[in-house]
């Protein structure tokens, strides 16, 4: 049941310089549907406020109990060790992540179970059950010993949305291999760099992957990236679309020849809590990625438990997680966490509006998809293709979504809970990073009263506070800084390499002192509203300063997404002689509507209703598109160098349409 009250917002104001000013406030509450509740894993606030209470009273030992839920092939000696700023979990207790995710599940009916269902672009659909999935998992690893993979080697991994990424993952995981995943869109410069920083000794990859009806060439990429890379010493190649690819001999082996005739028997390996299980890069604020680096106990623990919980999974649900494997969420919420807790996984290999703007409905119709986890960015591009398209399927199997990557704007997540989730169906806003490895904020959905816009609080377990630069708690709705306080089980254990950047990029804001036991800083801006609730106000290089005022952009952003023109806003700042920085908002329009002067002028009007004056952009730039991530986030980095030098000169290997950025470019020379 919801209070329905239409969304305001307020302007707070700090004569301190280093106070953000949060300007969203938001009055609709959705309480947890009663039949829901009744068949949830934890189904009442109070249920819930028990279990944070628990985990308050000794935090450790919460997590202990999580990680028995794994399988174990040696019990720890200590469940922390703690040297700041790094962290040691179920310490000298042994265990394998391959043998959580599936052979756990062989021993009863599950075996049987679809593990994964996977559509491709073009509508063929494979079906793995665990029993199978399994095999293949054992015949890859074989492979990789075969070819001299040994317990702690890195192997790349550049693939599209395919089951065989998964199987190489897992295969890797079995044997004692730290995966690399390299998302399957980026360039053979952004491959070459993550496989130089790695070290990787095996390149997986295949002939090419399927994008809006064509073939995208990930083989010819990949032979570009590894000219310049000593350390590869095979290349394993699937054939996905059977086109003609160069094949080194020595270096270069076929998929079906070294796999598919290997033993489906594999000894997995006994691994330590804390060995590696994944290098991951995340584009860093220079640049350059930063290899974040996984390991294999503590990770499992809360990436399983959160699954389980925040999803509130259960035996016969179908889950579909939109996330890309090459990303975090990719490996948290579509590989690890749900097939260790058994689940159904679906796995489209495609974009979500090929060959219309209604695949992803049609997808959840056919296979009578239940839980849909999906990015803020991709529901304001289904706002903006029209109500149309997802009324044309019968949604009624969802009963859960989800939203990941960014905050949601209070306008889309009502859209999400209306016209996707008919009213019925939770959602879980969850707020967490690559380097935090698993949902750190979110509600419980058969718990938590929800407001949209917020990921509401942390989980139990999770230590979670908004500070000044001080170390301060700030006050009820005063803007600060968004710290975790205590370690926790899947944080990450260094940047690859670079320890010292580790240190810097993520504990110097508040370090270890003789007073201060040294916190671990977001990087995020956030406030906590009077019922305790966190808000993301964005990233602390999106807060600017406008006339002594700092301001998150995300929720400038969101009120111009409030306008019933707008599909998309992304808003940055240039310098300005009189108030410090001025606000140049991107935006881009829904349907029919026209961009005009007078749109504009009741955009930056619409802006003041809602905020104040103060948070009014001085421009208004209409786009087609934004610059986005293949991962959906707006680049607002390369924004902000178009409105302050007229070009953008930074890493675009992350960007998924170069002609986006060139066509704003030209618009700026106009």
């Amino acid at each position: 049941m919801a209070t329905r009250a239409s969304g305001s917002r307020n302007t707070t104001s700090s004569s301190d310089a280093d106070r953000i000013s949060s300007v969203l406030s938001e009055k609709r509450r959705f309480a947890p549907p009663a039949a829901f509740s009744a068949a949830a894993h934890v189904g009442s606030a109070r249920a819930l406020s028990a279990l944070r209470a628990a985990a308050s009273a000794n935090v450790v030992a919460f997590w202990e109990e999580k990680a028995r839920d794994l399988l174990w092939f040696r019990h720890w000696k200590k469940p922390l060790v703690w040297k700041h700023p790094h962290a040691q979990w179920f310490v000298g207790g042994t265990t394998n992540a391959s043998v959580n995710c599936l052979d756990r599940h062989l021993g009863g009916w599950r075996r049987t179970k679809a593990a994964l269902i996977w559509e491709g672009e073009m509508g063929e659909v494979r079906t793995l059950t665990y029993q199978q999935l399994h095999g293949q998992v054992c015949k890859a690893a074989n492979a990789l010993l075969k070819l001299g993979v040994q317990r702690g080697d890195v192997v790349a991994i550049y693939m599209g949305m395919v089951p065989e990424t998964v199987i190489a993952m897992l295969a890797c995981a079995r044997i004692g291999a730290t995966h690399n995943v390299i998302f399957g869109g980026f360039s053979s410069e952004a491959v070459r760099e993550r496989i130089n920083d790695s070290g990787a000794v095996v390149l997986i990859t295949q002939d090419a992957t399927v994008r809006r009806g064509s073939f995208v060439e990930l083989k010819s990429a990949a032979d570009a990236a590894v000219k310049k890379c000593p350390t590869i010493r095979h290349m394993v190649v699937l054939s996905r679309c059977g086109i003609h690819c160069t094949m080194k001999r020595g270096r270069d082996l076929w998929w079906h020849d070294v796999v598919d005739g290997a033993s489906p028997i594999n000894e997995p390996a006994q691994l330590d809590a804390e060995h590696p299980l994944f290098i991951l890069y995340t584009s860093g604020s220079t640049g350059k990625p930063k290899g974040i680096l996984h390991t294999t106990g503590g990770y499992l623990t809360q990436v399983a438990y959160t699954t389980r919980m925040v999803f509130d999974l259960q035996e016969d649900d179908v889950y579909f997680c939109t996330a890309d494997v090459g990303w975090i969420t990719g490996h948290s919420y579509v590989v690890y966490g749900p097939l260790m807790n058994g689940a159904t996984v679906m796995i489209y290999e495609g974009v979500p509006n090929y060959p219309a703007p209604d695949r992803m409905w049609d997808i959840i119709e056919r296979h009578a998809v239940s839980i849909f986890y999906t990015a803020p960015t991709a529901i304001r591009s289904f706002m903006k293709w029209g109500e149309e398209w997802p009324n044309r399927h019968d949604l009624s199997s969802l009963r859960l979504l989800g939203t990941v990557g960014e905050p949601i704007n209070p306008e889309a997540w009502m859209w999400y809970h209306s016209v996707i989730g008919g009213g019925r169906c939770p959602i879980v806003d969850t707020w967490w990073q690559t380097e935090t490895g698993a949902i750190m904020i979110s509600p419980l959905p058969g718990a938590t009263t929800t407001t949209p816009g917020t990921a509401t609080k942390p989980l139990p377990g999770i230590e979670v506070d908004v500070v000044r630069k001080d170390g301060t708690p700030c006050k009820s709705n005063e803007g600060g800084l968004l710290v975790v306080k205590h370690p926790w089980p899947s944080m990450l254990r260094t940047i690859y390499g670079n320890d010292e950047r580790y240190r810097a990029a993520y504990w110097s804001e508040f370090p270890k002192s003789r007073n201060h036991p040294g916190w671990y800083f977001t990087g995020d801006g956030a406030r906590r509203d009077a019922d305790g609730n966190i808000w993301i106000i964005g990233r602390v290089d999106d807060v600017v300063n406008v006339s002594g005022h700092r301001l998150g952009t995300a929720e400038i952003e969101s009120a111009l997404v409030s306008h019933p023109r707008v599909a998309e806003a992304a808003v940055v700042a240039r310098p300005d002689e009189v108030k410090g920085n001025a606000l140049v908002a991107f935006v881009t329009l829904k349907g029919s509507a026209k961009a005009s002067t007078a749109l504009s002028e009741e955009l930056r009007a619409h802006v003041a209703k809602e905020i104040g004056p103060i948070a009014k952009p001085e421009e208004i730039r209409f786009a087609e598109a934004l610059p986005k991530t293949r991962s959906g986030k707006i680049m607002r980095r390369l924004l902000r160098e178009l409105v302050t030098s007229g070009t953008a000169k930074g890493d675009v290997t992350t960007l998924e349409d170069a002609g986006v950025l060139e066509r704003l470019r030209m618009q700026e020379e106009e």
